[in-house]
């Protein structure tokens, strides 16, 4: 059976709000959880960008049973490694054994800030599987130190360790990031319904390992209001990875989507409080391979009338027909 998360979407909600979000998602009976790290919204109308791993931290305090996890943390610009493998390894402390590791190669949304430039897809490629190697070597123990073509690392060691090390995911696209994702890590991440990245992950050693995704959906009793908000929250999702990964900014988002129509965005994100235009919306998920669907509702004020529908409705419904 498939299992159904919920996303805490750090560009749509404050922290103290996404703590008790992520809560209540507890108690409906969600099966996993997952956050976004941005440093920037998608488009100005989310408003909003904290610190996803000081949110994490509260989570792993506030929730007793929901599994947290990174979709995705960049491990390359914003922060280093090793930084990284140390607020993994005290994350995986706090929430006792629930958290895991999601990392990606970034968008220049969020890396530009600290002024390292934005290198091609190789590039950033090669530094991702680089920081990988990092990470690992720190959740074995030790000291680790490397001179790398990205990355240098002087005697560092993590003091508090647990006992099993959280699991790695990694975002992918293509048959290149599939190939990392199925020799380097535990479990592979994407966004889109697509078979043939989970079978790439497969053949490059990932059979057997989960598969995660995520799905936009905007619930409301009103059909018409729900559009309007997909509309003016999430009409940059359609630009897809190759443009959303290269723009630097909300005004490129709002530039790159305005042709997008209302509609365009309502024929991609289900709309409404027709719970079967929800299950239906899942099941390319399922059929592609994924064992793991993150549903972000759209809407930061609407989280808590979401999780009020998504017990008494939409889980019941997922969990019959999937």
């Amino acid at each position: 059976m498939v299992q159904i998360g919920y996303t805490m979407m750090t560009e749509q909600r404050g922290p103290r709000d996404l703590v008790a979000d992520v809560v209540r998602a507890e108690a409906a009976g969600f099966d996993f959880s997952v956050t976004s790290d941005h440093f920037f919204p998608w488009l100005d109308e989310q408003g909003h960008a904290p610190y996803a791993w000081a949110v994490l931290g509260a989570a792993a305090q506030a929730t007793g049973r929901i599994p947290l996890m990174t979709y995705v943390t960049c491990p390359t610009f914003r922060y280093h490694p090793v930084v990284v493998a140390q607020k993994a390894a005290t994350l995986q402390l706090l929430s006792g054994g629930r958290f895991r590791l999601g990392l990606g190669s970034g968008e220049n949304l969020n890396e530009h800030v600290v002024g390292s430039g934005w290198p091609s897809v190789p590039v950033r490629q090669a530094m991702l599987a680089e920081a990988l190697g990092i990470i690992r070597d720190l959740f074995a123990g030790g000291y680790v130190t490397r001179h790398g073509r990205h990355f240098d690392v002087d005697a560092a060691r993590l003091w508090d360790l647990p006992e099993e090390p959280p699991p790695i995911g990694v975002a992918v696209s293509g048959e290149h990031s599939c190939a990392l994702a199925g020799r380097l890590t535990d479990l592979v991440i994407a966004v889109e319904p697509d078979a043939s990245l989970v079978d790439a992950f497969a053949r490059h050693g990932g059979s057997g390992k989960p598969a995660v995704g995520q799905l936009p959906v905007c619930w409301d009793p009103d059909r018409d209001t729900a559009v309007k908000r997909a509309y003016e929250q999430f009409r940059w999702f359609g630009g897809g990875w190759k443009v959303n990964a290269e723009l630097p900014g909300t005004a490129g988002f709002a530039a790159a989507s305005s042709f997008v129509r209302p509609e365009d965005v309502a024929g991609a994100v289900p709309c409404g409080d027709r719970v079967e235009e929800f299950v239906a919306a899942v099941r390319p998920f399922t059929e592609a391979g994924f064992d793991q669907v993150a549903l972000v509702q759209v809407g930061g004020e609407s989280q808590p009338a979401f999780l009020d529908w998504a017990e008494s409705t939409l889980l019941p419904a997922l969990r019959e027909a999937l």
